[in-house]
Order: C-alpha cells, then sequence, then structure tokens
C-alpha cells in the first residue's frame, strides 16, 4: 500500500477518532510529511519497503542538519504513531520503529519565576487597571492550577465549580483531569465573575469584544507583566505552569499529586521538576550556609 495514502487514514483516525488537538494534528502532519517526502527521494513510496535502516538513517540527517535532539525526539514520537497504526491495520508485517531508540540528550532546566515575581506581576496589573479582572484571571489560572495556554483558552463557565473549589480540564488526548483552586485565585474569579450570568457552555474567559480569549493575546499579557517585574528569559505562560509546579515539589507536594495536576501522561516527564527543585535547594545553600 502506497505509504501517502496510509498517511492519509492516520490523519483522519487522529482527527476524527482520537480527537487530538488541533496542534497535535498539525505537528504530527508536518513531521511526517517531511518523512514522506524523505522516503520518495528514495524511492520508497510503498510502505511494506521502509525499513529501520531508511528511518535511521532520516534520524541521522535531520540530526545533521543541526536540529536539536529533544526536536528529533519529537519528530521520531510522530513516526513511531505512524507505524504503530500501519501495524495494528496489517499494512506491514513488521513495525520498523520497534529497536529505534531516542537520542541521548541532556534536558535543559526550565526557567522557574519566583512566587514574588507572581505576586509582583498581578500588582502590575492593578496599576493599569484596564481589563485588570481578566488579566489577574489568567495569570492566576495558569499559575495557580499549573494550567496549559490551550487548557486555560478552551475553559468554560461550567468548568469552574466556585463550592468546591476546583476546575475541570479538558487536556491533551482529550483527557479530563479534575484540578484544585486556592482560596486567592477564587477570590480573583469570584470578582471576575461578579454579574455574568451566561450559560455554563459560554467561555470563560473573553476579551473586550465577548470573543473567547485566544492563546496569542494570553502569551502578550503573560509577556507584558513578566516583564514589567523580571529579568527572565523567558516569559512565556508555560513559564508559569513550570514555577507551579517546582513550587507545589519545593513546599513538598508529592510527585505522583503533582504529575495528576499537569495532567501529564508519565511519571518521567514531571521528574525534571524534581531536579529543579533540587537546583534551588543547593542554590539556596551555597547563599546561606556557612559550610557551603
Amino acid at each position: 500500500m502506497l505509504i501517502k495514502e496510509v498517511y492519509s487514514e492516520y490523519i483522519n483516525e487522529i482527527r476524527n477518532i482520537k480527537r487530538y488537538s488541533q496542534n497535535t494534528i498539525i505537528s504530527y502532519s508536518k513531521d511526517l510529511k517531511c518523512f514522506l517526502d524523505y522516503c520518495t527521494e528514495n524511492s520508497k513510496t510503498d510502505i511494506s519497503k521502509i525499513s529501520e535502516k531508511l528511518i535511521k538513517s532520516y534520524l541521522m540527517v535531520l540530526s545533521e542538519s543541526g536540529l536539536k535532539k529533544i526536536s528529533v525526539s519529537r519528530k521520531l514520537a510522530s513516526i513511531r504513531g505512524f507505524f504503530k497504526f500501519a501495524y495494528k491495520l496489517n499494512y506491514i508485517d513488521v513495525n520498523p520503529t520497534g529497536f529505534i531508540s531516542n537520542p541521548k540528550s541532556s534536558r535543559t532546566l526550565p526557567e522557574i519565576a519566583s512566587e514574588e515575581i507572581i505576586i509582583n506581576s498581578l500588582a502590575e496589573i492593578d496599576k493599569d487597571q484596564k481589563n485588570a479582572k481578566l488579566y489577574k484571571v489568567i495569570i492566576e489560572l495558569l499559575y495557580g492550577c499549573a494550567l496549559r495556554v490551550s487548557e486555560l483558552c478552551n475553559l468554560n463557565l461550567g468548568d469552574i465549580n466556585i463550592r468546591s473549589k476546583t476546575v475541570r480540564i479538558l487536556g491533551k488526548g482529550n483527557k479530563v483531569r479534575i484540578v484544585p483552586i486556592g482560596d486567592k485565585s477564587i477570590n480573583i474569579l469570584r470578582d471576575y465573575l461578579e454579574g455574568k450570568n451566561q450559560s455554563s457552555k459560554d467561555p470563560l474567559l473573553v476579551n473586550e469584544s465577548g470573543n473567547r480569549i485566544y492563546p496569542r493575546m494570553v502569551r502578550r499579557v503573560v509577556n507584558k507583566y513578566l516583564a514589567k517585574v523580571s529579568d527572565l528569559k523567558k516569559k512565556s505562560p508555560h513559564v508559569l505552569r513550570h514555577s507551579a509546579a517546582t513550587h507545589m515539589l519545593d513546599n513538598g507536594a508529592d510527585l505522583r499529586a503533582v504529575k495528576e495536576i499537569l495532567g501529564h501522561e508519565n511519571l518521567s516527564t514531571t521528574q525534571i521538576y524534581t531536579h529543579v527543585s533540587i537546583e534551588r535547594l543547593k542554590t539556596a545553600y551555597k547563599k546561606a550556609h556557612p559550610k557551603s
């Protein structure tokens, strides 16, 4: 069977059956199209003719082009998913990705904003006043509930339960998780929701035009207010999610509980924040301990 035909079936599967997020579908499509082009250049158009050797040579080309190891690993993950699908439907007898390992790489520790920076950024929003209620909720939920940008933007009014102090989140792979909301976040939410009598299916956060907020707007808001109070190299919404996870571990939270809050599929993904906490502990020790 032609590899392009299997590709079309696979994209249809992840879009309409597995219902992956739009961003994931775009990413997988882009990765696989590049791989399909490489196969065509090497006169391999039938999926049964794609070998482990060919895939490894493609990964080598990516590495030699200067692509970071973490990006090569991501592209390999896309290819793995594709061939797993093909094997499941008996389009191939052997999965050629079965014995291909991810390139070894040292993970870069994520940049963290201190609790003081978070507090100061909220104070800066109060100074501006315009859209202060909305902007404070954006910061509070990204940090207080450790949300991804897409998860924040997709929240509806019915996802927030003020009484139980929880929020229902539709995460990656359409997996639902329930995350607690802290008292400070609840108070800011109450202030924002005051006077709103909309349906539970209406967007929780809307812009001045009454439309659902979108990722670019959120990134702009976070960047603006983090820039006012810090010299962080990265000032993205994801910094707030990284910071939330690290601060929870700093204060004794169980790693598995943090995993559930973040919506990670594997514990190994969450463990990066353990390393961040240890590095922060070492830094504090060197600065303060007389024996350091």
